[in-house]
């Protein structure tokens, strides 16, 4: 029974059975319990996280933001039990991995004033269909229409459009191999037959033809008082040989699990290089910031907007452009060239670094060659010592 009396509606386990047959026998796995899968969709949470959330009003000289207690209840403690870092996060997670595409958050007000915002688990989360345009959402068994909760979405389901849907048919058997591969390996370095040198010795002798035999033979023999001395045996009883071993080189693993790997950042759409495969790229960061995050920071954010915002000017943005990876000289000569255009004062140049303000550098300034289109026939050099233009 749910907390209110109802019978609690059972929730489908994400679609996350990894099997042979599908089902869900003993021994299955969970995409939440894959490593590469997890890290992946952790890395896209905690990226999320980490950006600033502001309330912009659109005016007529262009957007603004917006510093008050709205603000300060989005960007800093959404509720009580959280920063702004750990809801996201939270909420994130549901969405890419636990929630199977969907992510739930309540929302509690107060004689009409936003009270905290609290993402709800997705096993107490229940999606209800009404026909195929509309639903309403159970949470531990209350039901709730669906413009009193905000529903973040990613993958359009084929056959309920309002609804998300996960990575889990895509993700299976690439997640399969992975888990494959792992217990081969731990299986190849737990095996007992992978000698690097192998004796023969005349096994029709009684004494070596028993474990007991064998035992006191390398007793007798083989064992050395040092690491590194030589044997010395009897040369017509033995025949030393050395082999080889089977590697996981051999067994084409490494290959294989990188290309997996490469699959699942690939789906996931982040690079590979946060699964640990190649080398960092600056170009691939970016454009993974301005895609994947950037679509999902997307629909968030207009979520928010239509059911926490009533002013028609005013909107939720996260500040996606903090994430980028822009270097110290690439800041330096981007805001110099605004700077001399007059387009920026000092001290926003001094905020991007990571400085305090100072005072005397909010005037805006610019070269003297940098005059308005209508004033460039007044310049010096273009005007005759008898004052004719």
């Amino acid at each position: 029974m749910g907390l209110f009396g109802k019978k609690k509606q059972k929730r489908s386990a994400v679609g996350l059975w990894l099997s042979s047959d599908g089902g869900c026998p003993e021994g299955y796995t969970r995409l939440s319990d894959n490593p590469e899968v997890v890290t992946a969709c952790r890395r896209i949470a905690e990226l999320v996280g980490m950006l600033t959330i502001h309330i912009m009003e659109n005016t007529e000289s262009g957007d603004k933001r917006i510093v008050n207690e709205l603000s300060a209840k989005l960007d800093i403690n959404p509720n009580p039990a959280m920063t702004r870092k750990t809801f996201i996060e939270a909420c994130v997670m549901n969405l890419l991995l636990y929630g199977d595409g969907n992510s739930i958050v309540k929302v509690n007000t107060s004689n009409g004033y936003l009270g905290s915002l609290v993402p709800v688990a997705a096993s107490r989360v229940a999606l209800n269909p009404i026909g195929y345009d509309d639903y309403s959402v159970t949470i531990d068994g209350r039901n709730y229409n669906k413009d009193d909760v905000l529903h973040f979405r990613i993958n359009a389901d084929p056959s309920y459009l309002w609804k998300g849907r996960g990575f889990r048919i895509l993700l299976t058997d690439i997640v399969k191999n992975l888990k494959q591969a792992q217990k081969t390996e731990q299986a190849f370095f737990r095996s007992e037959y992978k000698p690097n040198l192998i004796v023969k010795v005349d096994a029709m002798t009684d004494e070596f033809s028993s474990m007991e035999g064998r035992e006191k033979l390398r007793q007798d023999y083989l064992k050395t008082a040092q690491a590194g001395e030589p044997w010395i045996i009897p040369a017509e009883l033995f025949q030393v040989e050395q082999i080889k071993p089977l590697s996981l080189a051999d067994l084409a693993m490494k290959d294989t699990v990188v290309l997996d790997k490469q699959t699942v950042a690939a789906i996931l759409g982040i690079p590979a290089f946060v699964l640990g495969v190649g080398a960092y790229s600056q170009k691939e960061w970016n454009n993974f910031v301005n895609t994947q995050l950037k679509s999902i920071v997307m629909g968030m954010q207009q979520e928010m907007t239509r059911k926490l915002i009533i002013s028609p000017k005013w909107y939720v943005r996260f500040n996606i452009m903090s994430l980028l990876d822009w270097d110290l000289q690439t800041i330096s000569s981007v805001f110099c060239a605004l700077g001399d255009r007059g387009y920026v004062d000092g001290n926003e140049v001094r905020d991007k670094l990571g400085l305090s303000p100072r005072e005397g550098l909010d005037e805006l300034k610019v070269l003297e060659n940098y005059i308005p289109v209508d004033m460039s026939a007044l310049q010096k050099k273009l005007i005759q010592e008898d004052g004719n233009e």
